[in-house]
């Protein structure tokens, strides 16, 4: 009964250390009256504004990207929704970049996207994945094995000694 009660406790803990932790969310994440999309564009792409915060009879409002320039939002057959899109510049350094978005008479609302470089170099395709193995995987993995050892030889051990009880 104690051995199957390690055997869980020691399941537990290995499925625990084993699940990755998710990286922190990024800044530009967040609820805004603007839509952006995508919210990672690469220098060169196209990003599509829409926003519902004028009301449901404008028919036009002015907009302004940081990385792009201005932006003509217009009626996009949606009741009260304006959209329009822009490019982002090829020179645009990566980083997050905020859009304005101004509706007569006077509300202003702004977003945020972030500019990404385009991947570079070939794909990894085979024989493990295109990142390596970082210090805390590599750490986890050998505690894992050095629990799977030590829970190995304690059961060893015990079976060793109660046979020759």
């Amino acid at each position: 009964m104690r051995s199957v009660r390690m055997l869980v406790c020691g399941t537990a803990v290995a499925a625990a250390l084993a699940v990755p932790v998710a990286p922190a969310a990024a800044a530009v994440s967040g609820e805004s009256d603007v839509s952006v999309s995508p919210m990672r564009a690469y220098p060169g792409s196209t990003v599509s504004v829409s926003t519902e915060v004028c009301g449901p009879d404008a028919t036009y409002a002015k907009g302004q990207a940081e990385a792009g320039g201005q932006i003509n939002l217009t009626d996009d057959g949606a009741a009260g929704e304006l959209a329009g899109d822009f490019t982002v510049p090829e020179g645009a350094e990566a980083g997050v970049y905020t859009i304005t978005v101004k509706c007569p008479p006077r509300t202003r609302v702004q977003a945020s996207f972030e500019v990404v470089d385009r991947p570079a170099g070939a794909v990894s395709g085979g024989f493990g994945g295109a990142g390596g193995l970082n210090g805390t995987q590599i750490a986890i993995g050998g505690l894992l094995i050095a629990g799977a050892a030590a829970g190995g030889m304690a059961t060893k051990r015990r079976r060793a000694a109660s046979a020759t009880a």
